[in-house]
């Protein structure tokens, strides 16, 4: 017998090049996530969308423009943020240490399943997916012994 196939589900928000933008993006995952009763971590897709829509902001958005949020919710969470701005995304290996730029994709790489970047035109579409669900995370953590 055939399992029945999980539609995606799908939501997108546009923001402007403005400091707000990368909490209200973070807000607006947080609600979907929960929405959609997604059993991913939270806190580590939370940290993806902010290093993501703060690199739209920060290298990818020129000015009068803002960016694209863009989810989808099926076998898998994706995460895509579209800007309209030149520029090539890249991880810095090897920042110095107490630097103040220069992580972001390197978390992204390191908390997410996978990750990439996409044309556009204008502009690049910068992407991360997460898989999994919180029974599995549950039970790959370790059990915590009590004393009866």
């Amino acid at each position: 017998m055939n399992e029945p196939t999980q539609l995606a589900s799908f939501r997108e928000a546009f923001y402007r090049r403005e400091r707000r933008s990368v909490p209200l993006a973070r807000q607006f995952v947080r609600e979907a996530l929960l929405d959609w009763a997604c059993e991913v971590d939270l806190e580590e897709v939370l940290l993806c969308v902010s290093e993501l829509a703060t690199n739209a902001l920060v290298h990818g958005v020129p000015p009068g423009r803002g960016f694209r949020v863009r989810l989808t919710w099926g076998d898998l969470l994706r995460i895509e943020v579209d800007d309209s701005g030149g520029g090539e995304v890249r991880e810095e290996r090897g920042s110095a240490p107490y630097a103040e730029y220069g992580r972001g994709l390197l978390l992204v790489g390191a908390l997410a399943d996978a990750w990439g970047v996409g044309e556009r035109d204008p502009g690049k579409t910068v992407w991360c997916e997460f898989a999994g669900s919180a029974s599995e995370l549950v039970e790959s953590a370790p059990r915590a012994h009590h004393l009866p």
